[in-house]
């Protein structure tokens, strides 16, 4: 009886024990239970911060209908700007060399940011021969030889072969950048120049200043139409923030400067050739700023360099007056007028 007894007593001690400890499984695993309640709660930073990303995103949306300049990028745009044509206005009216002088100067700066993003894209051009040349170019239309152009690009073409030829290092693709960094960013430069050096004092100063002045027009006109009624993308692949209706706008404004040439009455201009030259100018203006553009994209810069506040670069503020300006001089040549 008494093992019975004990067998029991055993039995509901071990009952016990297996209820307590199941208590405590039970007790330990609520919290794991409730574990999956409370996730919900940690998702919310993240919908807040989500919501925070779109009243960004939608700030950014704002920024670019407004024409994406905040008031103090404006400002230096503006500031920059106005001392950039001041300088050049003055310089055009104190003569033709003081105009060569600052073209060498601003050649100089361009083929030394062309070649800059050149180096980006792995290539290896001559600086000393591409910077050199650069600044020749501007001077050859003051020399006595005529179409010394030719020559400067001659002189150019045999330097460039002889530094292939004794450079292991130098292949194809260094030689090409090495000439077309100078053409292209000098050469056509030198037009401004030619302008300026065809007519005497004041008149060339003033033709050449049109000119000029057509391009910035243009710039300014296409820029401020385009951030209020741009709703069609120009070239949405190489320069998203250009749209048709700015190109329009800009013509507008090119075409007024060439028309005021017109009514001066001092070049010898009718007013359809007037106008013609106002919208090829304008046209090659926008074609040289899409080329630019489409090279930073190809390197993968926003700007060639940070020398103009609010424009970026050298290059970034004169890319369209480097084809505006050599389409200029030979309209302005097969016209008779230079």
């Amino acid at each position: 009886m008494s093992d019975m007894g004990d067998n029991q007593v055993e039995k509901n001690v071990e009952s016990r024990a297996g209820s307590t400890s199941a208590t405590v499984e039970n007790a330990s695993q609520r919290p794991a239970e409730q574990a999956p309640e409370a996730a919900p709660k940690q998702e919310a930073a993240p919908a807040s911060g989500a919501k925070q990303t779109h009243a960004e995103a939608k700030h950014e949306e704002a920024g670019q209908k407004d024409g994406g300049k905040h008031p103090s990028t404006m400002t230096m745009r503006i500031v920059s700007g106005a001392i950039y044509a001041i300088g050049t206005v003055a310089c055009l009216f104190l003569g033709t060399w003081p105009t060569a002088i600052l073209i060498a100067v601003m050649a100089f700066l361009c083929c030394s940011e062309f070649l800059k993003m050149s180096r980006r894209s792995g290539r290896m051009p001559n600086d000393v021969i591409a910077l050199a040349f650069a600044v020749i170019f501007p001077f050859a239309p003051l020399s006595n030889i005529s179409d010394s152009e030719f020559f400067v690009i001659f002189a150019l073409l045999v330097v460039c072969a002889l530094w292939y030829v004794s450079t292991p290092r130098a292949n194809m693709g260094d030689v090409a950048l090495t000439v077309f960094g100078p053409i292209y960013t000098s050469l056509a430069f030198s037009s401004i120049v030619i302008i300026r050096d065809a007519f005497p004092g004041w008149r060339g100063a003033l033709l050449t200043f049109a000119v000029m002045g057509s391009i910035w027009l243009s710039d300014s006109c296409a820029y401020f139409v385009g951030s209020k009624l741009g709703k069609h993308k120009l070239a949405p692949r190489i320069s998203p923030n250009k749209s048709v209706e700015g190109f329009w706008g800009g013509m507008v404004g090119s075409v007024a400067v060439w028309a005021v040439v017109f009514a001066l009455g001092i070049y010898n201009i009718n007013l359809p050739y007037a106008i013609a030259c106002g919208v090829l100018v304008d046209a090659a203006a926008v074609a040289g700023d899409l080329f630019e553009s489409r090279i930073k994209r190809g390197v993968g810069v926003k700007d060639s360099g940070n020398l103009m506040p609010g424009h970026g670069g050298m290059l970034d503020r004169s890319d369209s007056l480097l084809f505006g300006g050599m389409t200029a001089f030979l309209l302005l040549r097969l016209g008779g007028i230079l």
